[in-house]
């Protein structure tokens, strides 16, 4: 009996337990609201350009997330867990990727879609096959093409806080043609340096969240150095992005043709909802590969799908769409890269 106790009392030396095996304090709650963090420099300039209407659409957009995900879990019969910062993350996303006249029911609709089809009824958070948010944006822009492509001048930079309507840079090139679009361009800025000025700090048109690039900068430099992201998505999509735009300069939408190696890596680069979706939908834990080579796979096929979706669709945007595309890859792309087993000998035939 003495020998039987002395036996329990001994610490296990080996403990066998379920992956994974390297933990730290990180936790799903606050990577999901350091992200949201990372988006305060953004969403502030987004209501400094476009006014209390940007307030109201990034607002309407976070409850509604909230709300579709706090009811959606309450009929599934599941905890109520939107403290997590997932459902709200997602509602902060699909605002930034919206123009500020849009009509504030659009991003009600958005989130529904998002939260309650792309998310809870695939069984909820870590069990979605697309980003939510992205899904969002992609049903409203196919449903109300007009509402959702319809952009307005920053209200900072209007004499009054009349809503004028205005074409992105991107929309600009795609119409009139790389020659036309730059003369218009350099009409609306008065220089090539002042127009790659006023994209950078976000006084121009576009969504929300797209049009201030060194406000995204600043949240993706907090979200590398915080480790949480990592740059291999990131960078491979933005340097594929802007390798192609060189090359496969931009269609003349008369003749048809396109001149190659004279495109403009920079415009394409500040333009659009490039950087938002690089920096922060592209790397969604979820959606994306777990192996680093897949991830720079991953990253450069998001960059060619939205170069051919900018240089030969119908819209002058492509990153949304790229990205969910290549969401449909992600299991392929970590079986494809999957490491050889330690010790494994290919059988010859």
């Amino acid at each position: 009996m003495e020998a039987i106790k002395k036996e329990e009392t001994l610490s296990p030396k080996l403990i066998v337990s379920v992956g994974p095996h390297v933990k730290d304090e990180e936790t799903i709650q606050r990577i999901m609201w350091s992200v949201s963090l990372a988006l305060l420099p953004s969403s502030v300039m987004a209501a400094y350009y476009f006014g209390p209407r940007a307030l109201a659409v990034m607002i309407v957009s976070i409850l509604s997330a909230l709300g579709a995900e706090a009811v959606t879990q309450k009929v599934m019969g599941k905890p109520i867990a939107i403290s997590d910062g997932s459902a709200f993350l997602t509602g902060l996303l699909l605002s930034l990727n919206l123009p500020s006249g849009i009509p504030l029911y659009l991003p009600i609709i958005g989130n529904v879609v998002a939260i309650v089809i792309t998310k809870q009824l695939f069984g909820g958070l870590g069990f979605n096959v697309f980003n939510p948010a992205l899904i969002g944006r992609a049903l409203l822009l196919t449903s109300w093409p007009r509402l959702m492509t319809t952009w307005y001048k920053p209200v900072a930079s209007l004499t009054s806080l009349d809503a004028i309507t205005t074409a992105t840079p991107l929309g600009v090139i795609k119409e009139a043609g790389a020659v036309k679009g730059m003369e218009e361009l350099l009409k609306q800025f008065g220089s090539i340096s002042n127009m790659y000025t006023e994209m950078l700090i976000g006084n121009r048109a576009g969504s929300l969240g797209e049009t201030s690039i060194i406000a995204l900068l600043i949240g993706a430099a907090f979200l590398l150095y915080k480790r949480y992201i990592t740059w291999h998505i990131p960078f491979s999509f933005l340097a594929t992005v802007a390798v192609l735009s060189w090359v496969v300069g931009v269609k003349d939408p008369v003749t048809g043709n396109i001149s190659f190696f004279t495109g403009d890596p920079l415009l394409s680069l500040l333009s659009g909802g490039l950087i938002l979706g690089a920096f922060f939908m592209a790397t969604d834990y979820v959606t994306v590969p777990v192996l680093r080579r897949a991830q720079i796979a991953f990253g450069i096929g998001c960059g060619l799908l939205t170069i051919l979706i900018r240089r030969f669709g119908g819209y002058p945007e492509g990153v949304c769409y790229a990205i969910l595309l290549m969401n449909c890859f992600t299991p392929l792309l970590d079986r494809w890269f999957k490491r050889r087993k330690f010790g494994f000998v290919k059988e010859r035939k």
